[in-house]
Order: structure tokens, then sequence, then C-alpha cells
């Protein structure tokens, strides 16, 4: 019987880590509730950005103390940091 709690307890634990690591998707849409667009954020913060047809328009990294932003190719077009 006790074996049974600690398994079930370890598996807790372990399920409630998956919760904590999920993919959130989120779907843009213009005021038609036509699609225009998507990202894909993973769970340190970081987001990348799809257009309508589902090419690459961008990313964005957490850094911890702020957010940088780079276009399709890579180079960086931006940055936000938190208030100080």
């Amino acid at each position: 019987m006790k074996a049974i709690v600690i398994i079930t307890a370890l598996l807790l634990v372990l399920f409630s880590g998956f919760a904590h690591a999920q993919v959130e998707h989120q779907t843009f849409q213009n005021s038609l509730g036509q699609n225009v667009g998507r990202s894909v954020t993973d769970s340190r913060g970081n987001t990348v950005y799809y257009d309508r047809m589902g090419q690459n328009t961008g990313r964005s990294v957490n850094t911890g103390n702020g957010t940088t932003f780079y276009d399709r190719m890579g180079r960086q077009t931006g940055t936000s940091r938190g208030r100080k």
C-alpha cells in the first residue's frame, strides 16, 4: 500500500512538470474573422510568428530581463526591456 502512495505521488510530480512545459499556440484574426497568422510560444517564453500561409515571419527570444526580436532572416529588429 505504501508503494502505491509513493508511485502516485511521483506520477503527480511528473505530470505537474508537463503542464509547465506545454507549448502555447495563438491564432490572429482580422476584424472579419479571417486568419492572418499565428504564433507558437515555448515554455521559456520564446515565440515564433507565422503568416496566414504558415511562412515564418520572425521570432522573439525571452532573455530574462527583456525580449529580443528577430525577422525571418534572423536579423535583430528590436528589443524590449522591463521597467527599472
